[in-house]
């Protein structure tokens, strides 16, 4: 097999050949169709997040087809297309496992991050998070499904069920949930960088009902706001915007620092909310609706061997939706 390898936090990926995993117990092999690239690689790459797997094949946006499986997994998965997302293994004993939040696991694996992931031709995952996919879909358009659109589905619930939704950060998880709050019913207000006209005017192409930079007010107190930037900076602004009662979802895996802020940006029964990680019941609802909804991604697709070209460019903010890596 060919992978990408981090070999040195801070360091561009190596390519490198490597010999064919063999799947064990509960786990299946999959030759990769394509994988994604996600903010959060880019902040395991450059050390935002601590103790990675070293050497690690970065990727968590993984659509392939079963070629091979492990003991205890059917053997009729072989030949089918599946997805594997950020939540790779949970210990299925902690508290948080027993109470239905495996996403709060105390000793998970996360793909792509304390295991190998998808940057590669072939990778190994747990049958368990292995999620079907449709066999005749485009797997480069699914691809943005795994991570971006089940981060955003997670943080979608978490914000409730009002009307006018904000969205701070308008890339690939954004341009993927505004179409599901579109499907919904609901009006999406975007927030983006200041100077960024390009990712404003996607936004309002895909039928957000305003868009605009993310120091501005928008035209009317927002019910909740979901924050996919990650930038500390925005939470005051975001609380800023939301009405008395309403709700603020951080929905990345990092954040810079939060600024010191008066109590009264808070006050108002206003609420302030984390998103981590995701559930196998995330991803059975999400897949269902997005398909339902009719989502459709918007990627630029690179060769797996060009990854450091599309990290620098998902990390300059040249992408609009999500860059994918097909092998």
């Amino acid at each position: 097999m060919r992978a990408m390898v981090l070999e040195e936090i801070g360091k561009p990926l190596v390519a490198v050949d490597r010999p064919l995993p063999q799947p064990r117990p509960g786990q299946l092999r999959l030759r990769v169709e394509a994988c994604a690239v996600c903010r959060t690689d880019l902040h395991v790459v450059d050390g935002d997040l601590p103790l990675p797997k070293l050497p690690l094949v970065p990727g968590h946006e993984i659509v392939g087809i079963v070629e091979a499986v492990g003991a205890v997994v059917d053997p009729a998965r072989i030949g089918r297309r599946v997805g594997v997302p950020w939540l790779g293994h949970t210990c299925r004993t902690c508290f948080y496992c027993r109470s239905n939040a495996e996403n709060l696991c105390d000793d998970p694996l996360f793909t792509g991050y304390t295991r190998d992931g998808g940057f590669a031709t072939h990778v190994v995952a747990d049958s368990d998070y292995a999620f079907d996919l449709d066999p005749v879909g485009n797997p480069v358009a699914l691809a943005p499904l795994l991570c971006a659109g089940l981060i955003g589905w997670r943080s979608l619930k978490r914000a409730g069920d009002g009307r006018n939704i904000g969205i701070y950060g308008f890339g690939a998880a954004a341009h993927i949930i505004t179409q599901v709050c579109l499907w919904q019913g609901r009006k999406v207000y975007a927030f983006t960088r200041p100077a960024d006209r390009a990712a404003q005017d996607f936004a309002l192409e895909l039928g957000a009902a305003w868009a605009g930079a993310s120091d501005e007010a928008p035209p009317q107190p927002l019910d909740a706001a979901i924050i996919f930037a990650p930038v500390g900076d925005l939470v005051p602004a975001a609380l800023k915007a939301v009405r008395k009662g309403g709700r603020v979802v951080c929905g990345g895996i990092h954040m810079s620092d939060l600024p010191a802020m008066p109590y009264a940006v808070l006050w108002g029964e206003r609420e302030l909310l984390s998103v981590a990680n995701l559930t196998r019941q995330d991803a059975r609802e999400f897949l269902a609706i997005a398909a339902e909804a009719g989502v459709h991604t918007r990627t630029t697709v690179y060769p797996v061997d060009k990854a450091n070209v599309a990290l620098d460019d998902l990390r300059a903010g040249r992408l609009t939706g999500a860059a994918v890596l097909v092998p």
